[in-house]
């Protein structure tokens, strides 16, 4: 059994173990004989003749690259076993992985672990895999903390390890992890970085970002601002004209405009223009989980409706409104706790998600009990309406037989503002 990876990384060894499998026969030679070099060796051992079955282990990605580049791959290596990252939480299963970590901590020497804490090592493997009912098959992550809960036991001078003790080892990775976190963090708090938790404000929206360092990820909240106007440009993505915004994001901007469109515009022309930005973002932008932001601040902008700031907002949307999932959804949602939380929690804050990524959501203690308390809240939506109504505070208004809505609503209110500007491109166009 061989690493890829590692074969892979030794110069000449991919090339010559090749060659073994291809003449089944193991040849002693200098590596240098391949580079043209002169070769020294006055004895040759013998050939060995070889008879095993090699099993190479290894990623999928590694694995599609030498099935890309690599003409002899698919004969030399016929039959592929993929494994599952993510195992199903089932009795069954929870039964093994319970043996598992008994297992390791007979081998390692650790303590014994307390029910509660089998309990938080399920919850964390959850969450390693992003699903509630779903354990993570990364066991390597998993074993570090268990090792580190031991560890934190053992200066405790406790005698079993307990929830306790794995949460202390999670805060105290993200601790010696947060340093570029804990610096946007001072930002956000001092004004350098414009954030509000409280009030209202035209076309501005708390969007919901997640940053990875390394094996960490951390989530933060971004500002999302919108201006209209009347022209023929639609909708402008600004990171994209400066080559920050990249494909999918780019996308996401796109389908906002076949939205408004198919939504609004079917009796009437489309014209206006409207730009798009991530305030006080200087790195490359991807992802389409910001598009649902930007469409309620784009919204917010064109009718002049203040949109609440006690929100933050993620996730995708496809062109007929519907909310989509997202990813880093538990790493989005406590950052922007992190933030309420610094300012104060005064029970209007919250954040706003797709419905689809409920079964995701496996977040901090700290955050589910403020959740319990009523001091915090986590709305989920499944469409572009829902989302509306609780950021501007109005009643968004469903369509009727002839497809129009109702007067004093949040849409009736976007189609009215929609035919003017058309109206008033078409006055010009006239004189």
């Amino acid at each position: 059994i061989l690493d890829a990876a590692k074969v892979l990384s030794e110069p000449m060894v991919w090339d010559a173990l090749k060659r073994c499998l291809q003449s089944r026969e193991l040849k002693m030679e200098s590596p240098y004989s391949e580079l043209g070099l002169i070769n020294t060796t006055s004895l040759m051992p013998a050939v060995i003749p070889l008879n095993f079955k090699l099993v190479l282990i290894g990623s999928r990605q590694v694995y599609y690259l030498l099935q890309e580049y690599d003409e002899d791959f698919k004969g030399l290596f016929r039959s592929l076993v993929d494994f599952d990252s993510d195992l199903e939480l089932s009795d069954e299963h929870l039964y093994s992985y319970a043996r598992l970590l008994k297992s390791r901590i007979n081998e390692q020497g650790y303590a014994d672990l307390e029910y509660s804490a089998v309990e938080r090592m399920v919850r964390f493997s959850a969450r390693l895999a992003e699903q509630q009912d779903v354990l993570s098959a990364r066991i390597g992550e998993q074993f570090d903390l268990l090792a580190e809960a031991d560890f934190i036991r053992k200066l405790a001078e406790d005698e079993l390890i307990s929830a306790s003790h794995i949460d202390r080892a999670l805060s105290a990775k993200e601790e010696r992890t947060s340093r570029v976190y804990d610096k946007l963090f001072e930002q956000m708090l001092d004004g350098t970085v414009l954030l509000e938790t409280s009030d209202s404000a035209i076309g501005k929206v708390n969007g919901l970002t997640v940053m990875s360092l390394g094996d960490t990820s951390f989530g933060s909240p971004a500002r999302i601002t919108v201006t209209v106007y009347p022209g023929s440009k639609g909708v402008v993505d600004i990171e994209r004209e400066v080559s920050l915004g990249q494909a999918i994001h780019s996308k996401g901007v796109m389908i906002i405009t076949g939205f408004l469109g198919n939504r609004y515009a079917q009796k009437f022309p489309l014209a206006v223009s409207a730009h798009i930005a991530m305030e006080q973002s200087y790195g490359y932008i991807d992802g389409d989980s910001a598009s649902l932001g930007e469409l309620c601040a784009l919204i917010s902008a064109l009718i002049q409706s203040p949109v609440e700031q006690s929100f933050a907002i993620t996730g995708s949307v496809n062109q007929y409104g519907e909310v989509q999932a997202i990813g880093g959804v538990n790493e989005k949602i406590e950052g922007f706790f992190r933030l309420c939380a610094a300012r104060g929690l005064t029970g209007k804050q919250g954040v706003i998600i797709p419905e689809s990524n409920r079964r995701n959501l496996i977040l901090k203690p700290e955050v589910v009990r403020a959740v319990e308390e009523g001091k915090f809240a986590i709305h989920c939506v499944r469409h572009v309406d829902q989302a509306i109504e609780l950021l501007l505070n109005r009643p968004a208004g469903e369509q009727d037989a002839d497809g129009n809505f109702p007067e004093g609503t949040v849409n009736g209110d976007i189609i009215e503002r929609l035919r003017r500007i058309s109206k008033l491109g078409e006055d010009k166009k006239t004189d």
